[in-house]
């Protein structure tokens, strides 16, 4: 079992506290993201747990952690974002230099090889146009050198509720760049030459598009062949059935939860209203096995009406 923590909110960033209870413990609770009542046990005793894929803005706090988790026996690699985008788009995450810094210092700790840069969604508008884009990423890519051995990258996919946030901010102008198939391919171009001079291959994630001819695959954020360079871990290969058809990432667990997220990124897909994300993160205990509120406060907080059932599986 590969544990996911988290496509839905950065884990590492705001509830370090809370993952290093549940991994003493030995389990979490999770509620169905569809349907609050139904909540399921996952097990992360360490011979359940085959690694964790930490996804993160600002790994800081677990950092200091990691020399218990290495020795509890897990076993975990790194998606780290760092985009340099300004306040505008995106509002509360560490400095682009804190940020380089800290992902130094993570590489540095546990290797290049586990730790992936992501400069992902690339959003093109008025303030960080197809210029500044290479700009940033030249400059975040310089200073990455020999600290990752590749950059993921995708294009912002325009949402009705990310358009709604998008929207919101009357200084910026935005444009899809997926239907701009120059400057995409430009901008690509750019980053495929950029990230080679740096030892560092791209790959899309979730992308339909094809940019093989440039030197850019399709990617797995959740990859087994990760697995099997770092740690000799193999499993199997196939495809996640529960993701999007364009994500190549192999079976996981995602124990995280939409709208808990503070980082104020306007483009996010994962925390859509800000308010909600602020709402929840009051009705977080560190010492409850679900990440946000407990058994008894689910209908104050999801606004359902039945009561709860904890299904038994696999992972019981």
């Amino acid at each position: 079992m590969i544990i996911s923590a988290s496509r839905r909110t950065d884990i590492p960033a705001f509830y370090t506290e809370w993952f290093l209870n549940r991994i003493k413990a030995g389990y979490l609770l999770t509620r169905n993201p569809f349907n609050a009542n139904q909540i399921k046990k996952i097990s992360l005793a360490a011979n359940d747990v085959e690694a964790f894929v930490f996804w993160t803005r600002n790994p800081e706090k677990l950092i200091k952690h990691l020399k218990l988790i290495d020795s509890m026996g897990y076993k975990y690699y790194f998606q780290y974002t760092i985009t340099g985008y300004p306040r505008l788009i995106e509002k509360s995450v560490p400095n682009p230099h804190k940020a380089i810094a800290t992902f130094i210092q993570l590489s540095d700790l546990i290797g290049q090889g586990r730790v992936i840069w992501r400069y992902d969604p690339i959003l093109l508008s008025n303030v960080v146009g197809l210029d500044e884009h290479k700009r940033i990423f030249s400059k975040i890519a310089s200073m990455l050198h020999g600290k990752t051995k590749r950059v993921v990258i995708s294009f912002a996919d325009i949402y009705k509720k990310t358009m709604r946030n998008l929207d919101a901010l009357n200084e910026l102008v935005y444009s899809d760049i997926i239907k701009s198939n120059d400057e995409l391919f430009e901008l690509s171009s750019f980053i495929v030459e950029t990230a080679s001079k740096h030892g560092m291959e791209v790959e899309t994630c979730s992308e339909d598009i094809e940019l093989s001819k440039i030197g850019i695959g399709h990617g797995k954020c959740i990859d087994d062949e990760i697995l099997k360079r770092e740690f000799g871990i193999v499993v199997p290969s196939a495809k996640d059935v529960g993701q999007r058809e364009a994500c190549g990432c192999i079976k996981s667990i995602d124990i995280g939860q939409y709208n808990t997220c503070l980082h104020g990124c306007s483009y996010c897909y994962a925390t859509y209203n800000s308010k909600i994300a602020i709402k929840n993160m009051e009705h977080h205990d560190p010492c409850s096995p679900f990440l946000i509120g407990n058994l008894e406060s689910i209908k104050a907080i999801d606004h359902t009406d039945s009561n709860p059932t904890i299904q038994q599986g696999a992972l019981f």
